[in-house]
């Protein structure tokens, strides 16, 4: 395939777990971010103030921007992004925790084909 057939979008995945330590300085740093935004209506404001009051994962979504994992990043534009956050059980053991699992089945198939 050419240069010119090949799309110049990329999905970029990136699962993230995270150990929350303090709640409370989560939810003041979101409180501060939401506080400093010049251009949110304040409906939205206290819609997000209250979120972020209630949830810690809400507070930490409001915290984690896509745009820094990328923005200074030569040659690449955020075109569009999305993310959310959830409450999660989390057993470093488990099998279900494997983050090297894509991997593997990219690996599988590669053989098969090949």
């Amino acid at each position: 395939m050419s240069t010119e057939e090949t799309s110049r979008y990329v999905r970029l995945r990136v699962e993230l777990v995270v150990e929350v330590d303090d709640q409370d300085a989560v939810t003041r740093a979101a409180l501060a971010r939401i506080a400093e935004d010049p251009d949110m209506p304040d409906d939205e404001r206290a819609h997000a103030e209250s979120a972020v009051t209630e949830d810690t994962a809400e507070a930490l979504a409001y915290l984690v921007d896509p745009f820094d994992l990328v923005g200074e990043v030569s040659g690449v534009e955020l075109a569009q992004a999305s993310w959310s956050s959830e409450h999660i059980d989390y057993d470093p053991d488990s099998p279900d925790w494997d983050l090297d699992e894509d991997d593997v089945e990219e690996d599988e198939e590669e053989e098969v084909v090949g």
